[in-house]
Order: C-alpha cells, then structure tokens, then sequence
C-alpha cells in the first residue's frame, strides 16, 4: 500500500489522507473547503447516540443501518458530528442511504465541514484499516523531528546544519521567514478538543510546521499562508466562543524572522501574552499591534528607558512606600480611564470626593496637572515602561 507521509510536525489534514489511491474512489461531495481539517482518528457509528464514545478531529463513518431511511436521523447525526468537532462524515451510499439529502450538502458546504460519499461495494472494515495505517506511520514520522523546536527556541546557539536538513524535511526552506505562535492556557493540560479547535481556526491563517507542548504553553512553528490577512484577535475569539470553559485560552504571535531568529519571535510572542493579561481590553495578539510598546522596546540603551521610568513614577513610588499609600496604582487606574471621576470611583469603590482628593494629592507629589495631555502621555509610558520591565 502507498503511503502519503506526513513531514515533520505538520498537521494530518483529510486532504493528506485523501491523497491515497487506495481511497480514490471515496469522494468529496460537499463541504470541501474544510479539507485542512485535521484528522486524528476514525470512527463507525451508527446512532446519533453514542457521541459520548466520539473524540474531537476523528473522522466518522456509517451506513445508515440504524436509520430506518430517515432523513432527519441522518441529518442529526452529521450536525451532532459537526459540534463534536469531528473532522469529517463518510457517507457509505447504498441500501440504507439511497441519496445523500440536499440539507446535509447545504449545512456541510456554509460550515466548511466536508461530507463524503463511499460507494457501497467499498468495504468499510477496509477504509478503517488503510486510514488507522496511515495515520501510525505518519505519527512514527512526526516523532522524528519533536526536537526542532527546541533546538530553535532554547539552544543559545542553534545548529544551523541540523536545522536546516530538518526544515527541508518538512518541506521549509530555511531562507523562508518564521514566525511562533505561542497558545496559554490555565492549565498544564490542554484538552484535546481545545488543541483540535486550536489548529483547525490557526491553519486558516498560518501553516503550521512543527508544535510542541511546554508547560501551560502551545507553541507553534509558522509560516503565515500568502493572501491570508485574518487578524488573530478574529481567530482567538472564534476558539473561545465555541465553550465556556476556553474564555480563558490567550494567543500571542511574534513577527516573521529567519529561521535562525526564531528565539526573538517567541520572545515577542511572550510578551503579548504578557501584555494582553495585563491589558485585556486593549484585544492584542500580535506583536505587530503592541504600537507605542514596540517603540519602547526598541530603545537600545536601557539607561534612557530607566531614567525616564524614574522621573515620572519613581517619586509617587517612594512616596507610597514611606507612607503607605496606594497612588501609584490610583494613578494607573486614573490614566486607563481617562480620568473620569465617577468611573474611576465605581472601579475602586471609593467616594468620588476621595477620587478628586487622591488627584490633588498626587498632582502636589509630582508637581504636574493631571489634566494636561502631555503629561498623562508620559505618565502612561512611564506604566507602559512598567509592564514591560515586569
């Protein structure tokens, strides 16, 4: 048997299975602008019942036997299918499904979600053997190459041989530009089916070449498909909204480096996770969009940076220390909201006389108008100084 052998940490993608010979006779019949979906394993039921024993990215197969030729049965399965996160439906056309029905080819084709017909002299014990070998050998052929990403991201000095045959293995070139994406979750665990709908809503946007698990932390190896300008944000929030539970999940990218640089990406990347923890309102995920930051960050001499910090908060913080007040944080809170008192006093449960009064107060410290934007200005980079020395 022929075998497609996936590279490297690639993702096994439907398309890739679907490539075999063996399998040429089993076709796509609606839904095929989902073929990068991800397969990770396949599955014969025949009830809508038995979800419970179905996992995320597995591609579901079934004749119809349990369906009494109902419609509606059939309907409902590939819906269900479609919200288990499924990679897929092969429909074995035959007694029991004389026809696929134009409701499962219209849902399949608005969700991306890609239906396929297999004649019914295909066997399917025979589908499921050809598929599960498949899917171990390109297994056996990703493990080859886990070490990749750690040598790029946390060796001082990279091989540059070793990974230079190790990207021509997974179809890169090391002359490509890179970038890493770096998925965090509150937990050391990541479930499955939230890396399924991880690498499903990313691979619309990116290529993704190798990952690696470490700590809380999804990291990726990427290189951004050419006309694919979806923001990130758009992505990040499609992944949350699909279970409560994954609110919580934060994706930061760095910008495209060679290859050789991929330690600065995932620096980059680190510090937008760091930066949208602390700044959630402000809806970042590149490091493209962290603006007045990246002008920071690109002060050579950290003197001047330091310097700067210590004019402009340095005093509030002695004072706060000797005194043990809490203006620096008012100020901070001050500052993000524009300095509107009734705001300011709901955020911090105090009286909105005690807000005018901590103004005055800090104003008298620093011998500055709080009002004049020249100075809010520099007092807000002072604090952007802040989060990024953190």
């Amino acid at each position: 048997m022929f075998l497609w052998i996936v590279r490297g940490n690639e993702m096994i993608t439907l398309k890739h299975l679907f490539m075999l010979p063996e399998l040429s006779t089993i076709k796509p019949v609606a839904g095929e602008a989902g073929m990068s979906r991800t397969i990770s394993g396949v599955n014969v039921m025949e009830s809508d019942c038995l979800f419970d024993f179905f996992k995320a990215g597995e591609l579901l197969v079934t004749t119809g036997i349990n369906m009494d030729h109902d419609e509606e049965k059939l309907i409902t399965m590939v819906k269900k299918t479609y919200d288990h996160q499924a990679s897929g439906v092969i429909l074995n056309v035959g007694p029991y499904i004389p026809s696929i029905p134009n409701e499962v080819m219209d849902f399949a084709n608005s969700h991306r979600f890609p239906i396929f017909s297999m004649p019914w002299s295909y066997r399917v014990a025979d589908f499921v053997k050809i598929t599960v070998q498949f899917l171990a050998a390109a297994e056996q052929n990703q493990s080859r190459f886990r070490d990749l990403l750690s040598e790029l991201l946390f060796q001082s000095v990279p091989d540059r041989a070793y990974v230079t045959a190790e990207l021509e293995q997974i179809g890169a070139q090391a002359d490509q530009s890179f970038s890493i994406v770096v998925c965090s979750y509150d937990s050391d665990q990541l479930p499955v089916a939230l890396v399924y709908g991880i690498e499903m809503e990313l691979s619309r946007k990116y290529r993704l070449l190798q990952s690696m698990h470490r700590e809380n932390q999804l990291i990726y190896l990427t290189v951004q498909l050419r006309g694919s300008d979806l923001p990130l944000m758009k992505l990040t929030e499609a992944i949350r909204a699909k279970k409560t539970e994954w609110r919580n999940l934060s994706i930061g990218s760095g910008s495209e480096y060679p290859v050789m640089e991929a330690q600065r990406s995932y620096q980059e990347a680190l510090t937008v996770l760091r930066l949208a923890k602390r700044h959630p309102y402000l809806k970042i995920c590149e490091f493209n969009d962290l603006g007045a930051y990246r002008i920071i960050m690109d002060v050579r001499d950290p003197r001047i940076i330091e310097r700067f910090y210590q004019k402009y908060l340095g005093q509030l913080y002695r004072y706060d220390q000797l005194h043990e007040t809490d203006f620096v944080p008012f100020l901070r809170v001050f500052l993000e909201e524009d300095g509107r008192t009734a705001t300011i006093a709901h955020k911090k449960f105090i009286h909105r006389n005690t807000v005018l009064y901590k103004v005055k107060k800090i104003e008298a410290i620093l011998g500055a108008d709080l009002g004049h934007p020249f100075v809010k200005t520099n007092l807000q980079l002072a604090f952007m100084i802040e989060d990024l020395m953190r």
